[in-house]
């Protein structure tokens, strides 16, 4: 299409959905639309989309206090009923009563055809998955940051609690953590990766990898999932010197000392490690601006072969069936925590080409909403 056809076009579509966002803020077509049984089902489903919009932040809290109280747990077991729920979780019988009506609406619980409760559908995989109360323990502070959103989007974040868990975010080489806040923060990049691993090692094999370096890889949860089903590769792991050590003990305690390394460093002013053919990148460059990430690209690409490969696997904008993870969520995660943002795919293809990587080419997963995957080959001259 010409430049002329595309801006006729474009301008044809503005004018189009102008038209159409006129007539659905009209209080009259509102009225007729939920009453003509044609167009009742649309107009009761937008109703609902805009109610959730605004009751969002009460939902998450009905959430939060059934994992503090260990409702879904509890129900987890076998059905039961509202009062013996009661004497267990230590809420009184009309909090309770509350909490489970709340919990049944959001699906997290259902009812019984005798008026007991049971775990719902909602709530099923959370109790089966402790990274997700893991997260929505977390989000407590992240709510904390968003109290005025719009003062977070006009100054940035001014002291946040996001930046203060995160330590990294102000301490780049990692001298001078204190323990305590290294094992809170590795909890948790450790229960939020186990999310993915498995979405990362279903969509890509490794079959024809000899090394893999895992650079910001925490703990070592995906490298020793890696590991385990790659039994053939010999495994590095790079990470700021107090995290690496924690990565160490854990590689060590399942089985992989012998062919696992964990060593440490900055990998934004640190030589990364030589000798690996694929270096993982799993949720690390969404945390940095597009200098950082344009830096640790390059040395990324210094460090591999002439057969390297990098992947890159995090949640990304524009993913299909996932928008509100990448620029909703991750942009004013991210935003709080003073640095980094969702990228789209093609971005991120702009950063490798200019790092020296060719072929990007990107992996469809199964739940984009956890993560999208990108795989790019070293180009040398």
């Amino acid at each position: 299409m010409s430049t002329l056809g595309a801006e006729l076009n474009g301008s044809w579509q503005d004018r189009f959905h102008a038209a159409c966002n006129a007539v659905l803020a009209n209080p009259a077509f509102r009225r007729f639309a939920a009453q003509f049984p044609l167009t009742r089902p649309i107009a009761r489903r937008r109703a609902r989309a805009v109610f959730d919009l605004v009751s969002g932040f009460v939902y998450s809290q009905v959430l939060l206090a059934c994992v503090r109280l260990k409702v879904l747990e509890a129900l987890a077991e076998g059905p039961t009923t509202v009062e013996a729920l009661s004497l267990r979780i230590g809420l009184h019988l009309d909090g309770t009563q509350r909490l489970i009506d709340a919990a049944i609406a959001l699906k997290l619980a259902s009812r019984c055809s005798d008026g007991r409760v049971r775990l719902g559908p909602v709530g099923a995989p959370i109790v089966g998955d402790g990274g997700i109360s893991a997260l929505v323990e977390h989000h407590a502070l992240f709510y904390a940051d968003l109290r005025d959103p719009v003062t977070l989007l006009r100054d940035g974040p001014q002291d946040s609690e996001l930046a203060r868990y995160w330590p990294y975010c102000a301490n780049r080489s990692g001298e001078g953590f204190e323990p305590e806040r290294i094992a809170a923060y590795s909890r948790l990049m450790t229960a939020s990766q186990t999310l993915i691993a498995d979405q990362v090692l279903a969509a890509y094999s490794m079959r024809r990898h000899r090394r893999v370096l895992d650079v910001g890889g925490g703990e070592g949860t995906f490298l020793a999932a890696v590991g385990q089903r790659w039994p053939q590769l010999q495994l590095f792991l790079f990470d700021l010197p107090p995290v690496a050590e924690r990565a160490r003990q854990r590689l060590h305690a399942q089985g992989l000392a012998s062919r696992a390394l964990a060593l440490g460093g900055s990998f934004l002013s640190d030589p990364l490690p030589l000798g690996a053919d694929l270096v993982t990148l799993i949720r690390v460059i969404h945390d940095h601006d597009d200098e950082s990430v344009l830096k640790l690209l390059r040395a990324v690409q210094a460090a591999l072969p002439s057969d390297g490969r990098v992947l890159i696997a995090e949640p990304m904008s524009e993913a299909a069936g996932a928008e509100t993870v990448g620029d909703a969520y991750f942009g004013f995660y991210l935003l709080a925590m003073g640095r980094g943002r969702p990228r789209t795919p093609a971005r991120i293809g702009e950063l490798l080409a200019a790092a020296g990587f060719g072929s990007v080419r990107q992996i469809p997963t199964t739940m984009p909403l956890q993560t999208s995957v990108i795989v790019a080959d070293v180009v040398r001259d």
